[in-house]
């Protein structure tokens, strides 16, 4: 009987081992030697059988991170083991550091042009509270850190501004915060942040939109008169306080990813917010795999124009090739131009266009949300994934996780055999090789 090479490789690796462990008398090291080696014949096997197929290896398909980059929570130190897992993996993202400083701009600009008016209670103090979506998340971090930059509240901490929350500091003693000054029409006025606190639920799920209400009516209740601003790491929680207390009691509200209610709700008193591109951000990460599959140039559709007339120009993104990491630019979303922002779920108009199946053919995606009751991702980002992947030929599982724990969503992905490409939104942007293990296998 004629044996394959695969069977082949294997019988020969399972003899070696055998007259090995057979003879009772092989050393810690020959049998090491043995195992390795049917290890390596049995991957060498697997490799040129898939290649007999056209299979591709699970750790060999394109792998997007998106939305989380992976990283160290503590250190912000990007993972560079998991942004290059093979050669098809990339992240796509915003630029958070140009959008946090937008953010803080945005409210500096409004107190700026609403000093007369804005400081309720008459103290000459201009009090903000700062609603901080996950303390361990490199986007939330910058966009606090953006506000305190700008409103010259924040503190640095071995070389860069402290991120931590303050708890109360209504007394303006807080280390962790100083008290900023801001001059106009020749009077100073001091500003300060008083409170500040992580919006996490007692499950462990972060950025969560009914603690940042329960936290302002606190507040309120503690300390009312004094707040003259709500700032928000995102939309999701700063619509929350909004509607609890902000919007009753005529505060201006800052928010941050331009979802459509807090776009809508500008008109209502919401002080504006900060567009992350979602369509863009959403066209990239489906894109990038599309390329990928496709075995084209990875800037196809994206820098340089497809067959269909799809591109992007410089001003809405940029590559960083160090970090294998595509970036959406910011806008500042004001009662000026909300209304161009009315609906977010919109696709970017450039990138449009329908490619041909011919061309392109079907291709099954696996991509999962973090959390399927984030109100960004899922009311804004998954709608605009569900728009580009019928631009783009691909058919794509959608995964909603409980923002609590990797498993809940990993534990879903139990045949990744099926799938051609991945696109993953972690719950934590240290745990990239919860995922990346499972696709070794």
């Amino acid at each position: 009987m004629r044996l394959t090479k695969k069977a082949a490789a294997l019988a020969m690796a399972s003899c070696m081992a055998l007259s090995l462990t057979a003879c009772g008398g092989g050393s810690s090291t020959e049998t090491t030697a043995a195992s390795e080696a049917a290890g390596e014949s049995t991957e060498a096997a697997g490799t040129e059988a898939a290649e007999e197929t056209g299979e591709v290896a699970n750790k060999d398909k394109p792998l997007v991170w998106f939305n989380r980059q992976p990283s160290n929570s503590s250190t912000g130190e990007l993972d560079m083991a998991a942004l290059s897992y093979n050669d098809n993996t990339y992240y796509v993202g915003f630029d958070a550091n140009q959008g946090a400083e937008l953010q803080g701009t945005m409210v500096r600009d409004y107190i700026e042009a609403n000093i007369d008016t804005i400081d309720r209670n008459g103290d000459g103090v201009i009090g903000y509270v700062l609603a901080i979506g996950d303390i361990g998340h490199n986007d939330s971090i910058a966009r606090t850190r953006g506000v305190r930059s700008a409103l010259g509240t924040g503190v640095e901490a071995n070389g860069e501004i402290d991120s931590a929350p303050v708890g109360t500091n209504t007394d303006g003693t807080s280390t962790i915060v100083q008290d900023g000054t801001i001059d106009v029409n020749g009077t100073t006025y001091t500003i300060r942040e008083l409170a500040s606190q992580e919006m996490k639920n007692s499950a462990g799920a972060t950025w969560d939109a009914a603690t940042a209400g329960n936290a302002i009516n606190t507040w309120s209740a503690s300390f009312g008169d004094s707040i003259d601003v709500v700032v928000s790491n995102n939309d999701g929680m700063g619509m929350s306080m909004f509607n609890a207390w902000a919007k009753d009691n005529g505060v201006p509200t800052f928010g941050y990813d331009a979802n459509s209610d807090a776009v809508a709700a500008i008109a209502e008193g919401y002080g504006g917010t900060i567009s992350q591109h979602a369509d863009v951000q959403a066209y990239l990460t489906l894109r990038v795999l599309r390329n990928a599959l496709d075995g084209v140039d990875i800037d196809t559709g994206i820098g340089t124009a497809d067959e269909a007339g799809n591109v992007l120009t410089d001003d809405v993104y940029v590559y960083r090739e160090d970090e294998r990491s595509y970036y959406a630019l910011n806008v500042a979303v004001t009662a000026d131009n909300y209304q161009d922002f009315m609906d977010s779920t919109v696709t970017y108009a450039p990138v449009s266009n329908q490619l041909d199946a011919a061309e392109h053919p079907e291709k099954a995606v696996w991509l999962d949300i973090y959390n399927a009751a984030d109100n960004f991702l899922s009311s804004t980002y998954q709608p605009l994934l569900q728009k580009y992947d019928d631009l783009l030929n691909l058919k794509v599982d959608y995964i909603g996780g409980d923002g609590q724990t990797e498993a809940n969503i990993v534990n879903r992905l139990g045949n990744p055999s099926q799938y051609d490409a991945f696109a993953i939104n972690m719950v934590k942007t240290d745990n990239a090789a919860s995922y990346t293990a499972l696709l070794n296998q």
